[in-house]
């Protein structure tokens, strides 16, 4: 059959998932890659690949196997010179392999926003020693965050409120990060009022924006997500304002999550990633269109439509404690029963369970945020995962 476009799609989990879905929907042809057997996208797609991204032979063998009209990566661990290889070649990587390269490390994508953009960013300094980290925290003083400039959902994450706890966060930081430099940002912690996902869609038509989406972190991993969140006019403009100056810059179509830390009026720049973003999963009941529908239309240069909410609206995480293959949910008709409001899951089918791994996610409709916050911690808690052995 003719489909609008061949996907290669690097990395899939649940993200990678529910863009799948989309992309589907939309005529694409999605070949899915991860590093293991059975991840989400794979269940959904139209083929699949097994191999480390990190393999920089191995991704270039894929990429010339399925020659595909565009490269979508889903997790930051990629050998993006290969892709920047392949881009030079007329291959389409999302949004570009610049933006991955800038966003894969935390120093680069730093770099480009307070230096070369002169965004409002906190503190910080790099560090490839504990001697590095101790000079980096008398920089930044402390309390301090000190992170790998490579890792996804929070690995490697720490708050260090001591000088006698950082050498145990710079060992953590090492012995979670991802790809091969022994590299970590020591950054100021921010007593921000709250932080925020600011979904900016780059397409054919310009930049647009989603309404701003507040959220919850543990162990730097997001717990909860709702839209809208209160914002000032002002403070909303200057996220977006700075919004676009990164995206701009990084240049390409697509979604990227941009991250941000709100104290008062005063808006700091926190991260980037060009693609869907986790605390995103809300709108997958919060908008007419899903953040994972408007990234496949705008990378495959369709019309990007106006976003509008369908009513404030909640995600909540369920997470797994433990190791196994041997697992089955139970709960969920009494989760989808909540009284309140609408509510939906999604079950992400992962393989595989170890401690705090991402399994599934509540969402829940209302008639505020606070309500549906509530209602998806409700029926989160309403969904069990029963172990085998």
């Amino acid at each position: 059959m003719p489909f609008t476009a061949k996907i290669l799609l690097l990395g899939s989990g649940e993200l990678g998932r529910e863009f799948t879905i989309s992309a589907k929907r939309l005529g694409a042809q999605v070949i899915a890659c991860d590093s293991y057997a059975g991840a989400p996208a794979m269940q959904v797609a139209d083929g699949f690949e097994i191999f480390s991204m990190l393999d920089a032979d191995l991704l270039a063998k894929a990429i010339e196997k399925h020659q595909p009209d565009l490269v979508v990566p889903e997790v930051e661990a990629i050998r993006t010179e290969v892709l920047a290889d392949f881009e030079a070649r007329g291959v389409t990587v999302v949004p570009s392999a610049r933006a991955t390269i800038m966003t894969m490390n935390r120093d680069r994508i730093r770099e480009v926003a307070a230096v070369e953009l002169g965004l409002r960013t906190s503190r910080y300094r790099y560090a490839e020693s504990l001697a590095e980290v101790l000079a980096g925290a008398a920089h930044t003083g402390l309390p301090c965050v000190i992170k790998p400039v490579m890792s996804s959902s929070g690995k490697g994450q720490s708050t260090v409120r001591t000088q006698e706890e950082l050498e145990a966060a710079w060992n953590y930081a090492v012995a979670n990060m991802r790809g091969d430099r022994s590299r970590v940002i020591v950054e100021e912690f921010i007593a921000f009022d709250y932080e925020i996902t600011l979904l900016t869609v780059r397409s054919r038509e310009g930049v647009s924006f989603c309404p701003p989406i507040g959220h919850r972190q543990e162990r730097g991993d997001y717990q909860e997500s709702w839209q809208p969140t209160p914002m000032s006019n002002a403070a909303l403009a200057a996220a977006q304002d700075m919004a676009r100056k990164v995206v701009d810059n990084l240049g390409g179509y697509g979604i990227f999550g941009v991250e941000f830390f709100v104290r008062g009026e005063d808006v700091i720049f926190s991260e980037l990633s060009p693609r869907p973003h986790d605390t995103g999963m809300v709108t997958l009941i919060s908008q007419n269109f899903s953040e994972f529908d408007l990234h496949a239309r705008a990378i495959l240069g369709l019309p990007v439509p106006e976003v509008t909410l369908r009513g404030p609206a909640a995600s909540a995480v369920i997470l797994a404690d433990r190791e196994s293959d041997d697992f089955q949910f139970e709960g969920l008709a009494e989760a989808l029963a909540t009284p309140g409001g609408e509510m939906d899951l999604r079950v992400f089918g992962k393989p595989t369970t170890r401690p705090y791994r991402r399994m599934a996610v509540a969402l829940a409709l209302a008639d505020s945020a606070d309500r549906a916050r509530a209602l998806a911690a409700e029926a989160a808690a309403k969904v069990r995962i029963v172990y085998g052995r």
